[in-house]
């Protein structure tokens, strides 16, 4: 195990919520997207992630291959897209079909800002654990100095 463990798994989990602002922010963006490059509304997306194991190896076990797994933070697993459909009789609207009616996006702006506070919040945590490991690391070096 590496004194540096600790910063590995603070930067996976800014990694993560760094990833997750994006998605959110484009969620937001996209909220009134009607028609997007793909056809059709905009979809919401949403990161998933899980736990980045590595196998380790025990001090004073011998290489039988036989290891236990450590966390080491978080990594993404993939981006999902919610595909129910909303839809709002506009016949105005340039995207409506023949009975005016027109697929929106499913992007619920409340959802997203709880989210992203949400995240907000989670990004902070995990810059102030960061701080916290440089500091513990920098006393480990003023006492390995003395």
């Amino acid at each position: 195990m590496s004194v540096f463990n600790g910063l590995e798994i603070n930067a996976s989990g800014l990694a993560l919520e760094r990833l997750k602002l994006d998605t959110i922010s484009t969620n937001i963006a996209n909220v009134n997207t009607t028609h997007t490059a793909e056809g059709g509304a905009y979809k919401s997306k949403t990161v998933q992630f899980g736990e980045s194991l590595k196998n380790a190896q025990a001090a004073g076990e011998s290489n039988t291959g036989v290891g236990s797994q450590m966390s080491y933070g978080v990594k993404v697993t993939g981006i999902s897209q919610d595909n129910t459909d909303k839809v709002e009789y506009d016949p105005t609207n340039a995207d409506a079909d023949q009975n005016g009616y027109v697929h929106m996006s499913n992007v619920n702006l409340s959802d997203q800002m709880v989210n992203m506070i949400q995240t907000m919040r989670t990004y902070e945590a995990n810059t102030s654990a960061a701080e916290s490991n440089k500091d513990i690391l920098k006393k480990a070096l003023e006492i390995s100095k003395s």
